[in-house]
């Protein structure tokens, strides 16, 4: 058996082997033996937004003149690197660690450190060439630089990522209320039948509730972009310089395009994350308002012939290994599954958020990979629900005409003419003898046919005020 090649790596508390063919150093190694725990790993997102912080850390540092040149060049060509994501197998650290992050942020110092070794023509471990804390991590801390990076990925993702397939999908239940505009259907409410509506004005209230949902997240974006870089180990900024925070945070903004500015109190970033718990919050309004989409979809395709039936969705695939010819609403279970997910993500933020003790909140890690989950979740689950399902979606314009014409419910608009009670006894008697409304009424002698016709137009009663 061949023994894989190590390599001798010191920290401050000795010497330890780490393998040949990685960059990291002794304390990633020891966060390796210390926290197995679980199989989730640290989200590539705060790896990449920490290359970009110690890139504009060593461009500040270099800029104040408190590191050499080109020192500061080799650094911040190597975070680079781990910026743009080009040395993913390089950061093996799980999310179940030091509340602070300590362990992933000098993951990520050792690697751009040994990184820079290279660049600089040395070897890896040269700690007099390129030290991982000296060099590296000058004016910063774990305690400020971790969740500055929390909000640098949340950002990043939120107008990448989530914001653009949100929108889409948005667009897309906006162009099916366009489609559906003529269909007046039979309205449900408590699932029991009730007065007309159109498809188009019910898919227009799925386009709203995202409307609004987009809102609120755009509004989340301020709060995002307040970094807490700077505060270093409680918020008071010891060992950095006073002009650090400053210059590093429009480095950021500068390679991002986001707005980002230094916190105004740094102590509450430090020790608290509302603005995470906010967001999450938002997540969260997000996921409650595409489970309610997802659901109605499901239930207006429900059938095709022993169901509700008035939508025809996209068959993707075989829906049973038993059933020939079943399909089965996937895409809407896999985006209320996501749903339910994002949900429980948002309560362990928020427990988490009210871990603040004195000067540190000491549940990072689990607040920004749950935050991350969510956003990535609910933008890839939207993706799929927009493509594979809504787009096309197809109305059962034969099946809505039909529940329309047995709606009891049309009885609604004979309540201006006759009064409730009177109305009421329409109803009960056409449900119980199985006459039509018109009949009914008819019947109890109530207005002759040609009334009851111009009282009792669906058309009309889905655009009440539109119509004289």
């Amino acid at each position: 058996m061949v023994t894989p090649a190590v390599r001798i790596e010191h920290d401050s508390m000795g010497a330890v082997e780490v393998p040949a063919d990685r960059y990291w150093g002794a304390q990633t190694q020891r966060a390796l033996e210390h926290f197995r725990i679980g199989t989730e790993r640290m989200p590539q997102e705060m790896v990449q937004a920490l290359g970009l912080i110690k890139r504009a850390a060593a461009e500040t540092n270099a800029a104040l003149e408190l590191l050499p040149r080109q020192t500061a060049d080799a650094v911040a060509r190597a975070a680079t690197e781990v910026a743009s994501g080009a040395l993913p197998n390089h950061f093996p650290l799980c999310v179940w660690q030091t509340g602070s992050g300590t362990q992933t942020n000098m993951n990520v110092n050792e690697v751009v450190a040994n990184r820079a070794c290279e660049l600089l023509g040395g070897v890896r471990g040269d700690r007099k060439l390129v030290h991982p804390n000296d060099h590296v991590n000058l004016c910063q801390s774990s305690n400020d630089v971790f969740p500055a990076a929390m909000h640098i990925a949340a950002a990043l993702g939120l107008r990448s990522m989530l914001l653009p397939s949100l929108q889409a999908l948005e667009a897309e239940l906006e162009a099916r209320a366009h489609e559906f505009a003529g269909l007046v259907k039979v309205g449900r409410t408590h699932l029991q039948d009730a007065v007309p509506l159109t498809l188009g004005q019910e898919f227009s209230g799925y386009a709203a509730q995202l409307a609004l949902c987009r809102r609120q997240l755009e509004g989340m974006m301020p709060l995002l972009c307040a970094l807490a870089l700077g505060g270093t180990a409680v918020g008071t900024g010891l060992n950095a310089h006073p002009e650090f925070a400053r210059r590093a945070v429009a480095r950021l903004a500068g390679y991002t395009g986001l707005p980002f500015l230094p916190v105004d109190n740094p102590f509450a970033a430090l020790a608290g994350h509302e603005a995470l718990v906010a967001y999450s919050g938002a997540l969260r309004t997000l996921a409650v308002a595409l489970f309610k989409v997802g659901n109605d979809i499901r239930l207006l395709a429900s059938g095709p012939r022993c169901g509700i039936g008035e939508l025809e969705l996209p068959a993707n695939e075989p829906g049973s290994s038993i059933m020939p010819g079943k399909v089965n609403p996937t895409q809407c279970e896999a985006l209320t599954m996501v749903a339910v997910q994002v949900m429980g993500l948002d309560n362990a933020v928020g427990i988490a958020g009210s871990q603040g003790h004195l000067e540190l909140n000491v549940f990072k890690p689990l607040i920004a990979r749950n935050v991350l989950e969510s956003a990535r979740l609910l933008a890839d689950s939207m993706r799929s629900f927009r493509m594979h399902a809504v787009r096309g979606l197809r109305a059962v314009p034969e099946r809505i005409a039909s529940h329309v014409d047995r709606s009891l419910m049309l009885v609604t608009a004979l309540s201006r003419h006759v009064g409730y009670d009177r109305a009421a006894e329409v109803a009960h008697l056409a449900h119980a003898e199985g006459l039509t409304l018109r009949e009914a009424c008819l019947r109890l002698g109530l207005m002759d046919g040609e009334a009851f016709d111009r009282a009792v137009d669906p058309v009309r009663m889905a655009h009440p005020h539109d119509m004289g």
